[in-house]
């Protein structure tokens, strides 16, 4: 089955912002442009970058490598904290400056912005007019040092796949006359959802290069992914659509909500670790509150640290930071909830739940999710009301930590861990700020 021929015009944009946490601490801070950078989430040398600025990553030192790596590798590297409200206020600036040229339709990340374009906006000269535009706008309105590589294409998942093939500050686009011979030097590794694992499953296949797997006809390319996934690639990499151009837009309605947390020294401990887990419960259901929902279901995940000899005991994993661990979960189910008092009690009786033993004495990281999500306006109030005014106090308690800062008041059992757990880097998404803090 053949794809129909599709006319030479371009349907998306797709704009990667590049090095984008270390180009804003370079923004911020003159006297670091032009040296290596690395933000860390964690100074500690087990701690691994969460960006690298483009002076270090031509000395080989990439998002995910670890603190302690890069110093070796560039004994001279700057490296500084990562800064998540100044990100998020930088993002939303930068959305505001592509909004000037072209609207934004939708926002796979923090660093990442979509543009969907229309009428004559799709003709090639047209459309790179927009894209040297949005360059521009970036530049004038937020700063100099703020780069980014766009690709356009006719479909979502090609124009992703462009915006990655030059960096920095590249400009690619792909039309339908030029596909797929254009992408045939590709790796594998080079398409959106494409890790690890599924290219050691291609390879396994028989598929190891892009050149294989675009030899392959439709029924082909769905035999290999044993799903309709086969038959949406087939079609998005000659250049087609398929309804949803590649990268499906989200539900409306959020499904969860949540913090997790890799504990420094000082919280390895089952105390340290309830202080750091009622954290997070604070954050989550603040901002359960704030995005107009209820949840049902509540999940908590634990993970403890393991010996070298507690390794041969039991089957272990190994986390980013290089942590040898066990771990485990536990989800608990009630009646819609959403004040924090009563989420409290269901995560109190589900961390009375948790694993006993010498496998489970070294905490180092608390998740909290919240689940199950229903929208304010569904929730049917229960038929004895709030006795306790847990909903008042919930609400008096927003209001100071709006204006004041999110941990302001709060309950006794997190104030060992208030200055701990802070809000993390956002990696899927752009962060919304609540009072004067982002979330």
């Amino acid at each position: 089955m053949s794809v129909p021929v599709q006319p030479d015009r371009f349907a998306f944009l797709h704009i990667d912002l590049n090095s984008f946490f270390a180009s804003v601490e370079q923004q911020l801070h003159p006297e670091y442009r032009g040296k290596p950078l690395g933000v860390c989430g964690t100074m500690a040398d087990t701690g691994a970058l969460i960006a690298a600025s483009y002076e270090a990553k031509a000395l080989g030192i990439r998002t995910l490598t670890k603190v302690g790596e890069a110093k070796r590798l560039c004994p001279e590297i700057i490296l500084v904290n990562g800064s998540h409200s100044v990100y998020s206020e930088f993002s939303h600036r930068i959305a505001a400056a592509v909004e000037r040229c072209c609207p934004v339709a939708h926002t796979p990340s923090i660093d990442e912005m979509v543009c969907q374009l229309i009428g004559r906006e799709c003709e090639p000269p047209h459309a790179r007019r927009i894209a040297l535009e949005v360059k521009q706008a970036i530049r004038d309105d937020v700063g100099e040092t703020l780069r980014c590589s766009i690709g356009m294409a006719p479909n979502r998942y090609l124009a992703k796949i462009a915006s990655d093939m030059q960096k920095p500050d590249g400009l690619i686009g792909l039309l339908p006359s030029q596909l797929p011979r254009a992408i045939a030097h590709l790796e594998l590794r080079d398409l959106p959802g494409v890790g690890a694992r599924t290219e050691t499953r291609l390879q396994r296949k028989g598929i190891a290069t892009m050149e294989q797997l675009l030899a392959l006809d439709r029924p082909g390319m769905h035999a290999l992914w044993d799903s309709v996934w086969g038959d949406r690639l087939y079609h998005w990499l000659r250049g087609a659509e398929t309804g949803d151009d590649g990268a499906p837009v989200p539900s409306e309605i959020q499904k969860s909500l949540g913090h997790s947390h890799v504990m420094g020294p000082e919280f390895r401990t089952d105390e340290g670790a309830w202080s750091v887990a009622h954290k997070l419960l604070h954050k989550a259901s603040m901002r359960l509150r704030m995005e107009k929902f209820y949840t049902s279901s509540m999940s908590v995940t634990v993970k403890y640290a393991l010996t070298r000899e507690q390794q041969t005991k039991v089957q272990s994993k190994q986390h980013t930071s290089g942590i040898q661990h066990t771990a485990w979960g536990m989800e608990a189910r009630f009646i819609e909830a959403q004040d924090t008092l009563s989420l409290l009690d269901v995560l109190r009786k589900t961390w009375a739940q948790r694993p006993q033993g010498e496998l489970y004495t070294r905490p180092f990281f608390v998740g909290v999710t919240l689940r199950e999500l229903m929208p304010e306006d569904e929730h049917q109030a229960t038929l004895f009301g709030d006795p306790d005014n847990r909903k008042e106090l919930s609400a008096t308690m927003d209001k100071l930590n709006l204006k004041y800062g999110h941990t302001t008041l709060h309950f006794a059992g997190m104030l060992p861990a208030r200055d701990t757990a802070p809000t993390r880097i956002a990696f899927t998404q752009i962060p919304v700020q609540y009072g004067v803090e982002y979330m």
